[in-house]
C-alpha cells in the first residue's frame, strides 16, 4: 500500500480594518499586543514559518510548515500582512515555492473566497465575484494560478461548484458530512454515505450540471475534530501516530488528510506549530508515509469515484448554513440568544437589494461593462498607484473621464467593496450582536450606505436602521442592533471633516511634516501657525487632505484651542476663504494675547463653525499618544511621589517586613510601584547587574509584593531582540556578544516564561552562519574566538538553540 499524507490549514481572521481608514485601530481585547491580527501573527503565523524541531529540549532544526502542508490564507489576511509583518508574509510566500519542488509542481498554497462570505446565501453575481477576486488575489501574491480553492466554512451548494469550475479551479475541500452519495464511475447504482460515511481516503469527482466537474476531497472528521479539540497537539508523536491509525489494510493507494482552521496551530493551542512541525519530521524521517499536497495527489491518483454533495451545508453548523442566518444553536458555547442573527441578515440582505441597482444605474454612464468593471476593480485593491488606476479606467471607461467623474466611478466600486464585506462570515458566527466581529459587518454597511448618499444622494440609514433594530442584543444596556450602530459604528465613521479635526487636534501635540500620511489619507501642510503662553495653547491651519481610496481631495481651515488637561475645542471650515482666515486669524490672536479665553473660543466659533471638535474625534491610536503628553506631567509627580514615599519609609517596611505585618495598601503600591521601576530600568541599562536584580526581587518575595510579569517581559525580550539583531549584523563583536550574555544573566534572575521566538531564530542562522568557522579559529589557538566560543555557548544553553 502506497500511504500519502497531507495536513490542510484554513489561515483565517475576519478584516479588521475600519472601513473608513482601511487600517486596524489598537483592540484593547487582543491586549497585550495591539490588535488581534498583531496577537495571532505572534502566536502563529509567525511561529509556522519557522518552527522549531526539539532535541532533549533543544532546538536542532527550525522549519517552515507551511512548506509541507496545504493552506489557503484569506486574501485580506495577506493583505494586511504585506503591510504589517513582511517577514512573516515573505516566510509563506517562499513556503509555496519550496513546495513546488516538494510536490512536483504542485504549490502548497490555494485560494480562498475572498472574504469568507457564506457562499450557498449570496447571489449568483456575489459567488463569482468571491471566486474571481480570490483567484486573482492568489495569483497577484504566488505568481502563479491555484488548483484549488477553499469555501468559507466548507459552505457549499452546486452553483458554488459550477462557478468554481468555470474559472477553473480543480478542487475543493469539503466536510465528510456534507457527502450525500457515491458510485464508482461508470457504475449506475449510489451507495448512501450520508453521515460521515464517506471513505476520505481517496478523491472524488462532482459532475455538474452545467458539465463541467471538479474534484472533491473529503478531510478526516475524526482526526480533524481530535486535533482542533482533544488535545491531539500536546505531542507531535502522538499526532503522528494517529494520523498513521488511519490507514487501513485495504487499496493500493491511500490519502490520509485533515483540515482544521490553520489558527490551530498556535493561537488555539500553545506550540501547536511545534507538534506540527515534529509530527511531519517524524513521518519523513522514518518513511512512514509521503507527505503530499492535494494538487500533486490529484494528478497520481484521479477519482475513480463520483459523488453528489448534500446542498447548502457547511463544516460548523450541524444545521446547514442557518449559523449564518438564524437562531439554531449553534454557538461557542454559551446560553446567550442568537435571535439577531436573522434581522441582521434581513438588514443586509435589504441594503444589497438596493445598492446593487443603483451602482448598475450609475456606473452605466461612464463604462462599457458594469460587470467586467466590477471582477476587474480587484486589480485597483491590490495597487492602488496612479498607474494602475488609469490602466483600469482606459480599460473600461465609455470616452476620457473629467477628475469628478473618476471619483464618482471608485465611489461606486467602493459601494460594492463594502457591500460584499459586510457579508463577512464572521459576522454571524459568535454569540452577540456587539462583539467587534459583528460590529466590523455593520460597519461596513455604514460605509456603504455614506458613498450610496454622496454618490447619488440615496440615504438607506432609516430603513437599514429600522430592521436592524429588531435584532435584540444579550446585553441589557445594549437593547438592540439600533443602538450598536448609535453607539460603536456611528463614532467610527470617518469623512473629509474628521479628518481634517484629527489633523488639527493633533497638531496641538506633536508637528506634522508637509506633507504625512494619515491611514488612507494623504495630507499637505499648506498653512501652520501656533500661538502658545505657558499655560494656553492655539493652533490655526489650511490642509489639503487627499483620500487614496476615492482620489477625492478637499481643503480646510482650522483652529484649535487647548487649555490645559482635556479642556479643548476647536472649529474646521471647509468653506472659509483665504482672506476671512486671516481676518479671524488676526481677532482671535487678539482675544488670546488679552488672556481672554471666553472671547477667543466664541470667535473660534464665529469663524470657523460650532466649536465641537474635541479628542473625541481624534482617531485611537493618536488619542493614546496625545493623552500620554498630556498626562505626562502628573505621572511624573506621581511617580515622584510613590518614589519618596518608598525611600522616607523604608526603615519601617524594613520593620513590618521582619514582624511578619502586613503592608498598608498605599505604602504597598508605593513599593511595588519602585521596585518594579528600578527592576526594568536594571534590565534596559548598558551592562545590568544581576545581583542588584537578586537583591530587587529579594525584596519584592519578602514583602509579599507582585512583579510586573506584563511589563517586564516586554521589556526583557525587547532587549535581548535588540541586542541579538545588532549582533547578527555584526557577529564578530565580542563586547555584543558579552552585553547579550550579561543581560541574559540578569533576565535569568527575573524568573519570567519569555517568549524569545524571534532571539531564538536568529541566534540559530548565526550558529549555522559563523559557529563552525569561529570553532575552527578557537582550536587553532586564536583567545579571542574562544572567548567567543564560550560566550556563545553561554547563550546558546540560555536560549535552548543546539550549535
Amino acid at each position: 500500500m502506497k500511504k500519502y499524507l497531507c495536513i490542510h490549514g484554513h489561515f483565517y481572521q475576519p478584516p479588521r480594518e475600519n472601513p473608513w481608514l482601511e487600517e486596524i485601530e489598537a483592540q484593547e481585547s487582543a491586549y497585550p499586543y495591539r490588535d488581534w491580527n498583531e496577537r495571532i501573527t505572534a502566536e502563529c503565523y509567525a511561529p509556522n514559518g519557522a518552527s522549531r524541531i526539539l532535541d532533549r529540549d533543544k532546538i536542532i532544526e527550525i522549519v517552515n510548515n507551511y512548506s509541507k502542508i496545504s493552506f489557503n490564507f484569506g486574501p485580506t489576511l495577506l493583505s494586511w500582512m504585506e503591510r504589517r509583518t513582511p517577514e512573516t508574509y515573505a516566510a509563506i510566500l517562499e513556503a509555496d515555492k519550496e513546495s513546488l519542488k516538494n510536490f512536483g509542481g504542485h504549490g502548497s498554497a490555494i485560494a480562498q473566497v475572498y472574504n469568507h462570505l457564506i457562499m450557498p446565501l449570496a447571489t449568483r453575481k456575489d459567488k463569482e465575484i468571491q471566486i474571481v477576486w480570490g483567484l486573482r488575489d492568489f495569483e497577484s501574491r504566488f505568481k502563479r494560478k491555484s488548483e484549488g480553492m477553499w469555501l468559507a466554512e466548507t459552505a457549499v451548494d452546486i452553483e458554488t461548484l459550477e462557478l468554481l469550475a468555470e474559472h477553473g479551479v480543480k478542487y475543493t475541500i469539503l466536510s465528510p458530512r456534507q457527502a450525500q452519495r457515491i458510485r464508482k464511475i461508470g457504475d449506475e447504482k449510489w451507495t448512501d454515505v450520508s453521515g460521515e460515511r464517506i471513505d476520505p481516503k481517496i478523491p472524488y469527482i462532482c459532475n455538474l450540471p452545467n458539465g463541467k466537474s471538479i474534484s472533491l476531497f473529503f478531510y478526516d472528521g475524526p482526526i480533524s475534530r481530535a486535533v482542533a479539540f482533544d488535545g491531539l497537539l500536546n505531542n507531535g508523536e502522538n499526532l503522528a501516530r494517529r494520523l498513521l491509525s488511519a490507514y487501513t489494510g485495504s487499496g493500493d493507494t491511500q490519502l490520509v488528510h485533515i483540515a482544521t482552521d490553520g489558527e490551530t496551530y498556535g493561537h488555539h493551542h500553545k506550540h501547536g506549530d511545534m507538534a506540527l512541525g515534529y509530527c511531519l519530521y517524524y513521518i519523513e524521517s522514518n518513511d512512514l508515509a509521503k507527505i503530499t499536497v492535494y494538487g500533486e495527489f490529484l494528478e497520481i491518483y484521479p477519482p475513480a469515484y463520483e459523488v453528489m454533495i448534500i446542498e447548502r451545508t457547511s463544516w460548523s453548523c450541524f444545521h446547514g448554513i442557518e449559523r449564518w442566518r438564524s437562531n439554531c444553536g449553534c454557538n461557542t458555547g454559551t446560553a446567550a440568544s442568537q435571535s439577531w442573527r436573522e434581522p441582521l441578515r434581513g438588514a443586509q440582505d435589504w441594503l444589497r437589494l438596493h445598492l446593487e441597482p443603483l451602482y448598475e444605474k450609475e456606473i452605466i454612464k461612464y463604462f462599457k461593462d458594469e460587470w467586467q468593471a466590477k471582477l476587474d476593480f480587484i486589480a485597483v485593491i491590490l495597487d492602488r498607484s496612479q498607474q494602475s488606476l488609469n490602466h483600469f479606467f482606459e480599460k473600461h471607461q465609455l470616452r476620457p473621464l473629467t477628475d469628478a467623474e473618476r471619483i464618482k466611478v471608485l465611489q461606486l466600486l467602493e459601494m460594492e467593496r463594502n457591500a460584499l464585506l459586510m457579508y463577512t462570515s464572521c459576522g454571524w458566527f459568535f454569540d452577540e450582536i456587539s462583539g467587534i466581529e459583528t460590529v466590523q459587518v455593520i460597519q461596513y454597511a455604514a460605509r456603504a450606505m455614506q458613498l450610496a448618499k454622496e454618490v447619488a444622494g440615496e440615504d438607506y440609514e432609516e430603513e437599514y436602521l429600522r430592521i436592524l433594530k429588531q435584532a435584540r442584543s444579550n446585553v441589557a444596556g445594549i437593547k438592540n442592533g439600533g443602538r450598536v450602530y448609535e453607539w460603536y459604528v456611528k463614532p467610527a465613521s470617518v469623512d473629509t471633516k474628521r479628518v481634517a479635526a484629527h489633523y488639527a487636534v493633533s497638531s496641538l501635540f506633536e508637528s506634522f511634516p508637509k506633507k504625512a500620511d494619515i491611514y488612507s489619507f494623504s495630507t499637505e501642510q499648506l498653512q501652520h501657525e501656533v500661538v502658545q503662553n505657558k499655560e494656553w495653547k492655539l493652533v490655526f491651519g489650511k490642509v489639503s487632505i487627499f483620500s487614496k481610496i476615492s482620489f477625492e481631495s478637499h481643503t480646510t481651515f482650522y483652529a484649535v484651542s487647548h487649555l490645559g488637561g482635556h479642556d479643548l475645542s476647536g472649529g474646521i471650515s471647509e468653506e472659509m476663504t483665504d482672506e476671512v482666515f486671516e481676518e479671524a486669524k488676526r481677532e482671535i490672536k487678539v482675544a488670546f494675547e488679552k488672556g481672554d479665553q471666553k472671547q477667543t473660543i466664541h470667535l473660534i466659533s464665529k469663524y470657523f463653525g460650532s466649536a465641537e471638535y474635541s479628542f473625541h474625534h481624534v482617531f485611537a491610536d493618536e488619542n493614546r499618544k496625545i493623552f500620554k503628553h498630556v498626562l505626562q506631567g502628573a505621572l511624573t509627580e506621581i511617580e515622584t511621589a510613590m518614589r519618596k514615599t518608598y525611600e522616607t519609609q523604608h526603615s519601617l517596611i524594613s520593620v513590618m517586613r521582619d514582624t511578619h505585618t502586613p503592608l498598608p495598601k498605599a505604602l504597598k503600591t508605593a513599593a511595588e510601584f519602585t521596585l518594579n521601576h528600578d527592576l526594568r530600568e536594571l534590565i534596559e541599562s548598558e551592562m545590568p547587574d544581576p545581583e542588584k536584580v537578586s537583591e530587587l526581587m529579594e525584596e519584592l518575595r519578602e514583602l509579599s509584593l507582585e512583579l510586573d510579569h506584563e511589563t517586564l517581559s516586554y521589556v526583557s525580550v525587547k532587549v535581548v531582540n535588540d541586542l541579538i539583531d545588532r549582533f547578527y549584523k555584526n557577529p564578530d563583536d565580542l563586547d555584543l556578544l558579552k552585553k547579550l550574555d550579561k543581560r541574559l544573566e540578569a533576565i535569568d534572575k527575573l524568573y519570567l516564561k519569555l517568549d524569545l521566538w524571534h532571539a531564538q531564530n536568529t541566534l540559530f542562522a548565526i550558529s549555522i552562519k559563523n559557529y563552525g568557522s569561529k570553532r575552527v579559529a578557537a582550536m587553532q589557538g586564536d583567545s579571542t574566538a574562544k572567548q567567543w566560543i564560550r560566550f556563545f555557548q553561554g547563550i546558546s544553553n540560555y536560549l535552548k538553540v543546539e550549535v
